[in-house]
C-alpha cells in the first residue's frame, strides 16, 4: 500500500498568501473606483466645457477671454459680427487695443491696471470701439478675472449700447440747451424784478397814493403792494439760485486757508436777529482751539446761508439751532442741528436732488426753489467733503458736513 508523502502547506505561509490576495483585490477594486471617478469627473469636465462653449459661442452679446497684455484669447461670433469681421478667428491673437477708439485707449489701461494689478475680482466699464470699416460704436464692457493653467484670464462680455448712448448725448444736449436759456431768462428777469420793487417803494411815498381814502381803500392798496413786494422777493430767491447754479461749474474755486470758527461767527450774525425775531436760540459751539480749513470763503458761505435759512424756515418758537464745529477722525465736521419739524423719511433720499420735490414750505410762510440743498452739496464736494443728513419727524434735523484737512 503506497503511502501519501507530500507534506501539509504551513499554516503561516496560507495565511500570508490570503492576506496578500486579500489586499491585492482591495487595491484592484480601489483603483476601479478611482478609474470610475476619474472617468466621471472628466465627464463633468467636458459636459461643463460643453455647456460653457455653448453659452459663450451662441451668445447675443459680445463674448472674449483675454489674457493679462489684453490679447484676445478666445471670441465668439457676436463680437466678431460687432467688430464686422466674418469669423472669430480673425480677431483672436490681436490685442483689444488694436480696435480702440484712440481717445479711449487710457479704458484699457484702467481695466488692466483694476484686474491684474489690484486684483479686482470684476471690472465695468464704458469705451468706444472701432470697427474693421473704422466706423466706432459704444459699448459696456465687463471682465471678470478667473485662474487658469497659465495664470490669470478675463472673461469680459462687451453689449453694444450705441443707441442708449445716442440718447443720453441727445439729452444732455437737450438739457444744457434747457440749462442755459434758464440762465439767460433768469439774467434778463433781475432788472424788471428790481423796478417793480423800485415802483412799489415809489407809490408808498407818493402822496396820492397817502392821500387815498376812506382809510379802508389806503389799507387795501398797502396790502396789495405788500403782496407785490412779497411775490418779487420770492422771485428774486429763485433768480438768485439759478444763477448761482450756473455759476458753480464756471468760477474756479481758488481756496484759502482761514479760521472756520471766526468765520462761521462772523457769518451767523445776520441769523442771530432773525432767529430773535422768531423766538428761536441759534447756538454756535466752538472747540476751544481755533480749526482751520481751505475754503473757498463766497461758496462755503453759501453752505452755511442754505442750512441756517433751512433751518429757520421749519423750527417752531422756543426752538433751537446747534451750530457745532469740531474734530472727528481726522476730519473737520461742520453739524447744523434744529429742534424743527423733522423731514417724512420718505422724502429724505430726494432732499439734495436738483428742483426737489422734497421741498415744502416753511412754518413762516417761506417758500422754496428746491435748489438750496442741491447747491449745498454741490459746493460742499467741490470742497472734496461729503454732506448727509438725520432727521426724525416733530423732533428736528441734523446735517453734517465733512471736509478733508
Amino acid at each position: 500500500m503506497a503511502s501519501d508523502i507530500s507534506s501539509p502547506t504551513p499554516t503561516g505561509d496560507h495565511t500570508k498568501r490570503e492576506r496578500f490576495l486579500e489586499q491585492e483585490n482591495t487595491r484592484l477594486h480601489q483603483e476601479k473606483v478611482d478609474a470610475l471617478k476619474q472617468r466621471a469627473s472628466e465627464q463633468r469636465y467636458q459636459h461643463s466645457q460643453d455647456r460653457f462653449r455653448t453659452v459663450f459661442e451662441n451668445s447675443p452679446l459680445g463674448q472674449k477671454i483675454i489674457a493679462p497684455d489684453l490679447t484676445i484669447r478666445q471670441a465668439n461670433q457676436a463680437l466678431a459680427t460687432m467688430l464686422g469681421f466674418e469669423h472669430p478667428d480673425q480677431v483672436v491673437g490681436r490685442r483689444i487695443q488694436d480696435f480702440t477708439h484712440p481717445d479711449h485707449l487710457d479704458d484699457w489701461q484702467r481695466l488692466q491696471e483694476q484686474l491684474w494689478a489690484h486684483k479686482a475680482p470684476s471690472f465695468t466699464l464704458e469705451t468706444c470701439l472701432v470697427r474693421q470699416d473704422q466706423t466706432s460704436f459704444w459699448c459696456q464692457v465687463t471682465s471678470v478675472l478667473f485662474p487658469d493653467g497659465e495664470g490669470e484670464l478675463g472673461y469680459t462680455t462687451l453689449e453694444n449700447i450705441a443707441e442708449r448712448k445716442k440718447l443720453e448725448i441727445q439729452n444732455q444736449r437737450l438739457y444744457d440747451t434747457q440749462e442755459t436759456i434758464l440762465q439767460l431768462a433768469a439774467h434778463d428777469l433781475k432788472s424788471p424784478i428790481n423796478n417793480i420793487v423800485m415802483m412799489v417803494d415809489m407809490l408808498r411815498a407818493n402822496p396820492s397814493v397817502q392821500d387815498i381814502a376812506p382809510s379802508t381803500a389806503l389799507q387795501e392798496v398797502q396790502h396789495l403792494l405788500t403782496l407785490i413786494e412779497r411775490d418779487c422777493a420770492k422771485a428774486n430767491t429763485l433768480l438768485k439760485d439759478v444763477l448761482f447754479l450756473g455759476q458753480l461749474e464756471a468760477t474756479r474755486l481758488e481756496k484759502y486757508r482761514i479760521d472756520l470758527g471766526a468765520f462761521l461767527d462772523e457769518q451767523l450774525g445776520v441769523f442771530r436777529v432773525s432767529a430773535q425775531e422768531k423766538g428761536i436760540h441759534l447756538v454756535l459751539n466752538l472747540p476751544e482751539k481755533p480749526v482751520y480749513a481751505n475754503i473757498h470763503a463766497d461758496k462755503f458761505g453759501r453752505i452755511v446761508d442754505n442750512l441756517i435759512t433751512n433751518a429757520l424756515k421749519f423750527t417752531p418758537a422756543n426752538g433751537k439751532i446747534l451750530v457745532t464745529l469740531q474734530q472727528h477722525e481726522g476730519r473737520t465736521r461742520l453739524v447744523v442741528h434744529d429742534t424743527g419739524l423733522g423731514i417724512p423719511e420718505a422724502l429724505q433720499p430726494r432732499v439734495f436732488d436738483k428742483f426737489s420735490s422734497a421741498s415744502r414750505p416753511g412754518l413762516y410762510g417761506d417758500t422754496t426753489t428746491g435748489l438750496g440743498l442741491f447747491i449745498t452739496k454741490q459746493i460742499v464736494e467741490q470742497h472734496q467733503g461729503k454732506i448727509w443728513l438725520e432727521s426724525q419727524e416733530n423732533e428736528g434735523t441734523t446735517f453734517f458736513i465733512d471736509l478733508e484737512e
